[in-house]
Protein backbone atom coordinates (compact mmCIF):
# COMPACT_ATOMS: atom_id res chain seq x y z
CA UNK A 1 0.00 0.00 0.00
CA UNK A 2 2.07 3.02 -1.51
CA UNK A 3 0.37 6.16 0.30
CA UNK A 4 2.07 9.46 1.10
CA UNK A 5 1.01 13.37 0.53
CA UNK A 6 0.09 16.22 3.22
CA UNK A 7 -2.87 16.51 5.59
CA UNK A 8 -4.45 19.64 3.21
CA UNK A 9 -5.54 17.14 0.95
CA UNK A 10 -5.81 14.07 2.66
CA UNK A 11 -7.11 14.40 6.64
CA UNK A 12 -6.17 12.21 9.18
CA UNK A 13 -9.49 10.91 9.61
CA UNK A 14 -9.30 9.71 5.91
CA UNK A 15 -6.29 8.49 6.36
CA UNK A 16 -7.46 6.15 9.71
CA UNK A 17 -10.51 5.17 7.87
CA UNK A 18 -8.86 3.89 4.79
CA UNK A 19 -6.42 1.98 6.59
CA UNK A 20 -9.39 0.61 8.85
CA UNK A 21 -11.63 -0.45 5.93
CA UNK A 22 -8.52 -2.20 4.29
CA UNK A 23 -7.20 -3.83 7.92
CA UNK A 24 -4.20 -2.95 7.31
CA UNK A 25 -0.08 -3.76 8.79
CA UNK A 26 2.41 -1.35 8.71
CA UNK A 27 3.62 2.20 9.92
CA UNK A 28 1.87 5.51 9.33
CA UNK A 29 4.17 8.87 10.03
CA UNK A 30 3.02 11.83 9.92
CA UNK A 31 5.38 15.16 10.36
CA UNK A 32 4.24 18.19 10.77
CA UNK A 33 5.79 21.98 12.48
CA UNK A 34 8.05 20.60 15.08
CA UNK A 35 6.54 16.88 15.96
CA UNK A 36 6.66 13.33 14.11
CA UNK A 37 4.04 11.01 15.15
CA UNK A 38 4.34 7.28 14.05
CA UNK A 39 1.12 5.13 14.31
CA UNK A 40 1.60 1.03 14.28
CA UNK A 41 -1.13 -0.90 12.85
CA UNK A 42 -1.89 -4.06 12.76
CA UNK A 43 -4.85 -5.68 10.77
CA UNK A 44 -6.29 -2.16 10.72
CA UNK A 45 -5.96 -1.34 14.41
CA UNK A 46 -3.44 0.64 16.28
CA UNK A 47 -0.63 -1.95 17.66
CA UNK A 48 1.87 1.24 18.80
CA UNK A 49 2.32 4.62 18.49
CA UNK A 50 4.44 7.13 19.76
CA UNK A 51 5.37 11.08 19.61
CA UNK A 52 8.69 12.76 18.74
CA UNK A 53 7.43 15.28 21.50
CA UNK A 54 6.60 12.63 24.08
CA UNK A 55 9.23 10.29 25.77
CA UNK A 56 7.45 6.84 26.26
CA UNK A 57 7.71 5.95 29.84
CA UNK A 58 5.44 2.65 31.15
CA UNK A 59 5.66 3.66 34.74
CA UNK A 60 4.15 7.47 34.63
CA UNK A 61 1.29 6.32 31.49
CA UNK A 62 0.27 3.95 34.95
CA UNK A 63 0.55 6.41 37.31
CA UNK A 64 -1.08 8.97 34.72
CA UNK A 65 -4.19 6.44 34.57
CA UNK A 66 -4.12 5.85 38.21
CA UNK A 67 -3.22 2.29 37.82
CA UNK A 68 -0.19 2.54 40.06
CA UNK A 69 0.29 5.13 42.72
CA UNK A 70 1.86 8.23 42.43
CA UNK A 71 3.64 7.40 45.70
CA UNK A 72 5.68 4.09 44.21
CA UNK A 73 6.66 5.83 41.01
CA UNK A 74 10.06 7.17 42.06
CA UNK A 75 10.37 3.61 43.90
CA UNK A 76 9.70 1.27 40.74
CA UNK A 77 11.54 3.78 38.66
CA UNK A 78 14.44 3.19 40.32
CA UNK A 79 13.63 -0.64 41.04
CA UNK A 80 13.33 -1.20 37.13
CA UNK A 81 15.32 1.25 35.73
CA UNK A 82 16.73 0.11 32.30
CA UNK A 83 14.46 -2.17 31.27
CA UNK A 84 12.30 -1.94 28.04
CA UNK A 85 8.60 -1.62 28.09
CA UNK A 86 7.88 -5.36 27.62
CA UNK A 87 10.54 -6.50 30.86
CA UNK A 88 9.36 -4.06 32.96
CA UNK A 89 5.16 -4.82 32.26
CA UNK A 90 6.51 -8.72 32.60
CA UNK A 91 8.10 -7.69 36.16
CA UNK A 92 5.13 -5.05 37.12
CA UNK A 93 2.59 -8.09 36.16
CA UNK A 94 4.95 -10.85 38.35
CA UNK A 95 5.64 -8.45 41.19
CA UNK A 96 1.54 -7.93 41.87
CA UNK A 97 1.47 -4.13 40.86
CA UNK A 98 -0.68 -4.25 37.69
CA UNK A 99 -2.41 -6.80 36.25
CA UNK A 100 -1.98 -7.32 32.05
CA UNK A 101 -5.19 -5.87 31.54
CA UNK A 102 -4.36 -2.85 33.68
CA UNK A 103 -1.10 -2.29 31.30
CA UNK A 104 -3.08 -2.93 28.14
CA UNK A 105 -5.82 -0.49 28.89
CA UNK A 106 -3.70 1.97 29.64
CA UNK A 107 -1.58 1.76 26.55
CA UNK A 108 -4.83 1.49 24.51
CA UNK A 109 -5.80 5.09 25.82
CA UNK A 110 -2.29 6.45 25.42
CA UNK A 111 -1.80 5.33 22.01
CA UNK A 112 -5.15 6.25 21.21
CA UNK A 113 -4.41 9.59 22.87
CA UNK A 114 -1.11 9.95 20.71
CA UNK A 115 -3.12 9.63 17.31
CA UNK A 116 -5.79 12.14 18.17
CA UNK A 117 -2.89 14.99 18.10
CA UNK A 118 -2.92 14.92 14.27
CA UNK A 119 -6.73 15.77 14.57
CA UNK A 120 -5.80 19.19 14.53
CA UNK A 121 -3.24 19.26 12.19
CA UNK A 122 -4.11 20.95 9.01
CA UNK A 123 -0.53 20.68 7.44
CA UNK A 124 2.09 17.71 7.41
CA UNK A 125 3.53 15.06 5.41
CA UNK A 126 2.56 11.34 5.69
CA UNK A 127 3.92 8.59 3.98
CA UNK A 128 2.46 4.17 4.95
CA UNK A 129 4.75 2.10 5.18
CA UNK A 130 3.05 -1.39 4.77
CA UNK A 131 4.15 -4.29 6.80
CA UNK A 132 6.65 -2.10 9.34
CA UNK A 133 6.14 -3.47 12.31
CA UNK A 134 6.66 -1.52 15.65
CA UNK A 135 10.19 -0.98 17.50
CA UNK A 136 11.38 -4.17 19.91
CA UNK A 137 11.09 -3.67 23.39
CA UNK A 138 7.23 -2.28 22.55
CA UNK A 139 4.05 -3.32 24.10
CA UNK A 140 1.56 -4.51 21.83
CA UNK A 141 -2.28 -3.74 22.01
CA UNK A 142 -4.98 -4.09 19.39
CA UNK A 143 -7.03 -0.87 19.30
CA UNK A 144 -9.91 -0.51 16.87
CA UNK A 145 -9.82 2.46 14.56
CA UNK A 146 -14.10 2.67 14.58
CA UNK A 147 -14.42 5.44 17.82
CA UNK A 148 -11.22 7.11 17.03
CA UNK A 149 -12.25 7.95 13.78
CA UNK A 150 -15.92 9.19 15.16
CA UNK A 151 -14.05 11.03 17.56
CA UNK A 152 -11.64 12.65 14.99
CA UNK A 153 -14.80 13.88 12.99
CA UNK A 154 -16.35 15.30 15.72
CA UNK A 155 -12.82 17.10 16.85
CA UNK A 156 -12.77 18.40 13.66
CA UNK A 157 -16.00 20.27 13.40
CA UNK A 158 -15.20 21.44 17.32
CA UNK A 159 -11.88 22.68 15.38
CA UNK A 160 -13.01 24.68 12.95
CA UNK A 161 -15.73 26.40 15.47
CA UNK A 162 -13.63 27.11 17.79
CA UNK A 163 -11.21 29.03 14.82
CA UNK A 164 -14.41 30.82 13.40
CA UNK A 165 -14.89 32.01 17.15
CA UNK A 166 -10.79 32.65 18.24
CA UNK A 167 -9.25 33.08 14.78
CA UNK A 168 -5.60 34.21 15.88
CA UNK A 169 -3.79 32.81 19.03
CA UNK A 170 -1.45 36.07 18.89
CA UNK A 171 -4.26 38.01 20.63
CA UNK A 172 -3.74 38.70 23.96
CA UNK A 173 -6.91 38.61 26.82
CA UNK A 174 -7.57 41.12 29.94
CA UNK A 175 -10.25 40.21 32.48
CA UNK A 176 -13.89 41.90 31.54
CA UNK A 177 -14.43 45.35 32.90
CA UNK A 178 -18.08 44.48 34.05
CA UNK A 179 -17.54 40.27 34.59
CA UNK A 180 -20.99 38.54 33.64
CA UNK A 181 -22.78 36.86 36.69
CA UNK A 182 -20.87 34.15 36.67
CA UNK A 183 -17.98 35.48 38.38
CA UNK A 184 -19.92 35.00 41.55
CA UNK A 185 -20.46 31.35 41.39
CA UNK A 186 -16.93 30.43 39.96
CA UNK A 187 -16.08 26.75 39.08
CA UNK A 188 -12.98 26.56 36.33
CA UNK A 189 -11.09 23.30 35.61
CA UNK A 190 -7.47 23.16 36.70
CA UNK A 191 -6.62 24.40 32.68
CA UNK A 192 -9.10 26.86 33.12
CA UNK A 193 -7.37 27.79 36.43
CA UNK A 194 -3.92 27.83 34.83
CA UNK A 195 -4.50 30.30 31.77
CA UNK A 196 -6.87 32.51 34.08
CA UNK A 197 -3.38 32.71 36.12
CA UNK A 198 -1.34 34.25 32.87
CA UNK A 199 -4.75 37.00 32.10
CA UNK A 200 -2.73 39.99 31.03
CA UNK A 201 -2.63 42.28 27.98
CA UNK A 202 0.83 41.36 27.55
CA UNK A 203 0.69 37.87 27.13
CA UNK A 204 -0.74 36.47 24.11
CA UNK A 205 -2.88 33.71 23.71
CA UNK A 206 0.02 31.00 22.19
CA UNK A 207 2.18 32.11 24.87
CA UNK A 208 -0.03 31.46 27.55
CA UNK A 209 -0.68 28.21 25.81
CA UNK A 210 2.63 27.23 25.24
CA UNK A 211 3.68 28.26 29.68
CA UNK A 212 0.90 26.07 30.54
CA UNK A 213 1.48 23.21 27.96
CA UNK A 214 -2.14 23.23 26.07
CA UNK A 215 -2.79 22.81 22.55
CA UNK A 216 -4.26 24.54 19.58
CA UNK A 217 -7.42 23.02 20.25
CA UNK A 218 -7.17 23.15 23.93
CA UNK A 219 -6.12 26.59 24.54
CA UNK A 220 -8.72 27.95 21.96
CA UNK A 221 -11.53 25.63 24.09
CA UNK A 222 -10.47 26.89 27.60
CA UNK A 223 -10.26 30.45 26.03
CA UNK A 224 -13.98 30.28 24.32
CA UNK A 225 -15.28 29.34 27.58
CA UNK A 226 -13.59 31.81 29.69
CA UNK A 227 -14.88 34.55 27.03
CA UNK A 228 -18.58 32.93 26.97
CA UNK A 229 -18.63 33.40 30.84
CA UNK A 230 -18.11 37.05 31.07
CA UNK A 231 -14.59 36.91 32.54
CA UNK A 232 -11.93 37.67 29.67
CA UNK A 233 -12.24 39.55 26.64
CA UNK A 234 -9.95 38.90 23.70
CA UNK A 235 -7.44 42.43 23.17
CA UNK A 236 -5.03 43.22 20.77
CA UNK A 237 -1.31 42.69 22.59
CA UNK A 238 -0.13 45.35 24.46
CA UNK A 239 3.76 46.03 24.20
CA UNK A 240 6.24 45.38 26.79
CA UNK A 241 7.86 42.18 28.13
CA UNK A 242 5.86 39.13 28.85
CA UNK A 243 4.30 39.15 32.12
CA UNK A 244 4.38 35.57 34.61
CA UNK A 245 1.45 35.31 37.31
CA UNK A 246 3.34 35.84 40.69
CA UNK A 247 1.38 33.13 42.59
CA UNK A 248 0.24 29.20 41.63
CA UNK A 249 -3.33 29.45 42.33
CA UNK A 250 -4.28 25.67 42.58
CA UNK A 251 -6.93 24.93 45.06
CA UNK A 252 -10.39 23.46 45.12
CA UNK A 253 -11.99 25.52 48.06
CA UNK A 254 -14.58 27.43 46.18
CA UNK A 255 -14.75 30.90 48.14
CA UNK A 256 -10.43 30.52 48.44
CA UNK A 257 -10.91 30.37 44.33
CA UNK A 258 -12.94 33.26 43.94
CA UNK A 259 -10.84 35.41 46.49
CA UNK A 260 -8.18 34.63 44.53
CA UNK A 261 -9.57 35.59 40.98
CA UNK A 262 -10.87 38.82 42.44
CA UNK A 263 -7.86 39.41 43.61
CA UNK A 264 -5.87 38.50 40.64
CA UNK A 265 -7.98 40.93 38.35
CA UNK A 266 -7.67 44.26 40.40
CA UNK A 267 -3.82 43.59 40.50
CA UNK A 268 -4.03 43.15 36.47
CA UNK A 269 -6.03 46.09 36.43
CA UNK A 270 -3.39 48.17 38.35
CA UNK A 271 -0.95 47.67 35.72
Amino acid sequence: MALKGNLKDFSITQLLNLIHIAGKTGALYVEGGSDTVAIYFRDGKIAFSQSANQSFDLLKILASYKKIKRAQLVMLQEKFKDLQPAELGLCLVNSGYVSQEEILESLRWYYSGVAKLLFIWEDGFFHFEGAEGAPEGNILVREGLEDLIVEGARRLKEYELLKDEIPSLEMALKFADRPGTNMRSINLSQDEWHVVSYVNPKNTIAQIAQTVRLNEMDIRRVVYALVQAGIVQIIRPATGPVITPGHTFVTQNKEEQKSIVNRLIDRIRAI
